[in-house]
């Protein structure tokens, strides 16, 4: 059927729209042979975009972020100065924790004697004895911890009841130890370092780069030094002290620790020259003997006559008190109690600042 054919019908009313519609698609078909030509709303792709609308929701791509967030189950802990009075001066518990004083016996010989007679009375013996009084000093530290908290944590693989335990003992030890090196305050209660029955520090000798420094200073005249200190303690020591064998021990700070092992012209050590004349001489390190004052160093003998010169002492070491549960925590007081340093005899420690 031609168009002219298709359109007299078509307004005849004879053929319907639809129907005429899909005569001309074949006669376009039957002139050209294509059937995309014959259907040209195949080739427009704006058709049905309104399947997929706009997004009501935020564009995203991912998965929460802390999927993917991974929390390393080996715990890293800040470092914290090393606590060295015990080794130095030594430790030992005195008393209780009930004991608020102390006092130590100091006894000295006394006596005169006179001219031999038969009948002659003169001459006298006897003892003094001081009584050397010193104080105690308690404290304490509270820890406390949350149920919930204690979950939080958990969830992290950490065990936080377990590191506030672990916390408050260093707390603890980290002041007994300067207890140790200075005492506390507004009590008859000392430290190795501040005691005021010490003998006061010589001077290093000056070196030849200038000053009295270890700094500029060689090997040979660090151990000048170390051998003026012990000549300092003979001298206090008005000869009690034998020999360089004696079991010494050495204190310094660890900065100045390090020059000891300057080397000499004979390539050997400062640190080798010590104790090659002083076999028993023992050499230790606090971060406490960097001293406001200046770089401080201590010659101390060990014991004499089997009596110890110095020891730290403490009341409780560390006392642990009940558990106090709440309605949904729990808190702990810990607490201890220090005398200082007992320094028995201030002559057997010579002390040089300024290296």
């Amino acid at each position: 059927m031609r168009r002219e054919e298709i359109d007299i019908l078509a307004a005849r009313g004879i053929i319907p729209a639809m129907a005429m519609d899909a005569l001309l698609r074949m006669e376009y078909v039957g002139m050209t042979g294509r059937v995309e030509d014959a259907m040209p709303w195949r080739q427009n792709f704006q058709l049905a975009m309104d399947a997929q609308p706009t997004l009501i929701t935020a564009p995203n791509a991912g998965i929460p972020a802390f999927l993917t967030n991974m929390i390393d189950p080996e715990v890293i802990r800040i470092l914290v100065a090393p606590m060295r009075a015990a080794e130095i001066y030594g430790e030992t518990k005195k008393g209780t924790w009930t004991d608020l004083s102390a006092q130590f016996p100091v006894i000295e010989a006394t006596g005169e004697t006179s001219s031999y007679g038969d009948f002659n009375n003169n001459g006298s013996t006897g003892a003094n004895v001081n009584w050397v009084a010193r104080q105690s000093y308690h404290f304490q530290t509270v820890s406390q911890w949350g149920e919930r908290e204690l979950e939080m944590y958990g969830v992290a693989k950490i065990n936080y009841a377990s590191e506030i335990n672990v916390s408050s003992a260093l707390v603890l030890n980290k002041f007994l130890n300067k207890s140790y090196f200075f005492g506390v305050g507004l009590l008859a209660n000392y430290g190795g370092i501040n005691d005021p029955s010490l003998i006061a520090p010589i001077m290093p000798s000056t070196k030849i780069a200038g000053g009295v420094s270890w700094d500029n200073a060689t090997a040979q005249e660090i151990y000048n030094d170390v051998l003026a200190l012990f000549g300092q303690l003979q001298t206090q020591m008005a000869g009690l002290v034998p020999d360089m064998d004696v079991k010494m021990t050495l204190a310094l700070s660890p900065v100045k620790a390090v020059q000891l092992k300057r080397v000499s012209i004979y390539n050997v050590t400062a640190e080798e020259t010590i104790k090659g004349n002083f076999p028993n001489l023992t050499i230790k390190t606090a971060p406490e003997f960097s001293t406001q004052a200046g770089e401080l160093m201590q010659l101390v003998l060990d014991e004499v006559d089997g009596t110890r010169t110095t020891y730290s002492a403490f009341t409780e070491k560390m006392r642990a008190h009940p558990v106090i549960p709440d309605m949904s925590s729990w808190k702990q007081k810990k607490s201890a109690g220090t005398w200082g340093t007992i320094i028995r005899r201030p002559i057997c420690i010579a002390q040089m600042l300024g290296i």
